[in-house]
């Protein structure tokens, strides 16, 4: 399905083979060249996807990422490609912490950019009607894409988001990092196995009571994680 897509590149050529490769697809591409105007331009024209670029000018890719995480509504929910020089484990995860979908590290071949972006695309623009999953206080609708706890809405990131309602569709079921990362994101690429991790750290964060004694979001040592089934209190007897 034809999309809207922002691309912020600072190299004019790179930014003008992304733009020619995602136009043959059938989207809408509109370029900017540095990241105050990737955050005026996210803002103004609510785009479907954001394909940004860590090192530019006047504000860099990961203040970009985390300016419109920040943000509510559109700006917050925007799934986001980082493309970036920098290849080293920690960079990775950093860009994934602060809420970027994927991350492309250069040179890379732009039939995989463009690849990524329509499984992306096909994940957040075709949800199908289904249940909401509760478990505990805990609600996740995956047609309205929100997330509840004692019916209060929880800000997720959309990756963090699609763990979630992977885990919730199974609950008590434990996926290992793999499965989640195939099953949550349909990567067919090599990423780090800690993305799982930092991503369930981070959820923790949001829907536990004690972060450090999860009620929701069980750790299975040796395999992975799951959604518990049953939420017992942590100070119950």
């Amino acid at each position: 399905m034809p999309a809207r897509i922002l691309v912020a590149e600072d190299d004019q050529k790179q930014a003008e083979l992304i733009r020619r490769y995602l136009e043959r697809e059938g989207h809408l591409t509109v370029v900017v060249h540095d990241g105050r105007a990737a955050i005026d331009e996210a803002r103004r024209r609510s785009p479907d996807l954001l394909v940004l670029d860590v090192m530019m000018p006047k504000v860099d890719g990961l203040d970009v990422c985390r300016v419109l995480r920040a943000g509510s509504g559109a700006d917050g929910d925007l799934p986001i490609i980082m493309l970036t020089a920098r290849s080293t484990e920690d960079d990775l995860l950093l860009g994934l912490d602060l809420g970027a979908d994927d991350y492309l590290t250069k040179p890379y071949n732009p039939r995989e950019l463009v690849a990524r972006v329509r499984s992306i695309l096909r994940r957040t623009q075709g949800r199908a009607e289904g249940e909401v999953y509760r478990v505990g206080g805990l609600e996740i609708d995956p047609v309205r894409h929100e997330v509840h706890l004692d019916g209060r809405t929880v800000d997720v990131t959309p990756a963090e988001f699609k763990i979630l309602a992977c885990l919730a569709a199974s609950p008590g079921r434990a996926f290992t990092r793999q499965q989640l990362l195939e099953h949550a994101f349909g990567f067919d690429h090599y990423v780090f196995d800690r993305t799982i991790d930092v991503h369930v750290m981070n959820l923790r964060k949001k829907i536990e009571p004690v972060p450090t004694d999860p009620a929701y979001l069980r750790t299975v040592y040796g395999v992975g994680y799951k959604l518990a089934d049953k939420v017992v209190a942590p100070n119950a007897s």
